[in-house]
């Protein structure tokens, strides 16, 4: 499969080294029957998508004669339900996903972004139809499933213009938000999200889900309701994981949180203990609701992190 030249986060160098891994979902998902996984669902109406040149095999009843006839060539048409099943990347693109620390070459966000773009290539070649839909504390755009070539550019056009929504210091209103509030706006997110994904298929999560783990879970029962195969993979940048500060600092909130003086080495086994405890009851939710959940950090290539996450599958 050939990358249009010059896509943003699509890089020939890092997608050479996906090369002989797939995406696989477990049990039944909707799509066709022509790719790696075969639809119960037959039936229905399949979309065009586009044209492609006609190759020894295909089926003479999809060829273009129209075209044949203007140009003397032979293309055959294809169809959005020609893939078998739908793959939906869910990108968090809030405030918090900005944090880059000296320890990793990209922020959390631009290190997402890379991995749904591998995820989107690795899906493609498989023949299956790839999604993704970026969000803040709702919808903010999103790409339905498709499997053409210029499929590419869609992704590519999203990734590149999705900018995290951060609010002014000056301009923020005290006091600190409410975890209350945030939770209620999770929830109502999921709930918009599990309405839009109506066919049945994978659906992975990127995301550093810095939120409330009990309303995160409430979120991602919803697409499990609906038969979703759901991956959590959740983006962590090295220094959150191992707070390596030692002088006093000035740590900056983020989403409506106020900034926070203090001695990191006061601090640092209380966090620690925080952060793993959180990072263990999301896991643990996860795997009582049959969800496959991963870390990966923002200092290990990318094709090393989707090779460690797809290694299972």
């Amino acid at each position: 499969m050939v990358v249009a030249q010059h896509l943003p986060y699509f890089d020939p160098r890092t997608l050479s080294k996906l090369e002989g891994l797939a995406l696989h979902a477990h049990g039944t998902v909707e799509g066709a029957v022509t790719g790696a996984h075969r639809s119960p669902f037959h039936g229905f109406a399949a979309e065009f998508a586009e044209h492609r040149e006609y190759a020894p095999g295909d089926d003479l009843r999809y060829v273009d004669w129209k075209v044949y006839g203007r140009s003397d060539r032979v293309f055959v048409k294809q169809f959005e339900e020609e893939t078998n099943f739908a793959c939906h990347v869910l990108l968090d693109a809030s405030e918090s996903m900005s944090y880059r620390s000296d320890a990793a070459p990209l922020s959390k966000l631009e290190f997402a972004k890379h991995i749904a773009a591998a995820i989107s290539y690795v899906v493609v070649k498989q023949q299956d139809a790839i999604g993704l839909i970026t969000f803040d504390r709702e919808i903010d755009q999103a790409v339905r499933p498709g499997s053409h070539a210029g499929h590419w550019k869609q992704i590519s056009h999203v990734l590149e213009t999705t900018k995290l929504k951060t609010e002014s210091r000056e301009s923020r209103v005290e006091p600190q938000p409410q975890l209350s509030t945030l939770d209620a706006q999770l929830s109502s997110l999921f709930a918009d999200l599990s309405e839009r994904l109506v066919q049945r298929g994978v659906v992975v999560v990127l995301s550093d889900l810095f939120a409330n783990p009990d309303s995160l879970m409430l979120g991602l029962k919803r697409l499990r309701h609906r038969k979703h195969d759901v991956r959590v993979w959740q983006i962590v940048d090295p220094a959150e994981e191992d707070f390596p500060f030692d002088d006093p600092t000035l740590f900056h909130g983020l989403e409506g949180w106020t900034d926070l003086p203090t001695e990191p080495r006061l601090l640092r086994t209380a966090y620690q203990h925080e952060f793993i405890s959180h990072r263990e009851s999301l896991r643990r939710q996860c795997r009582d609701l049959s969800i496959d959940f991963a870390v990966l950090r923002t200092d290990l290539p990318v094709e090393f992190a989707i090779k460690q996450c797809l290694a299972s599958y």
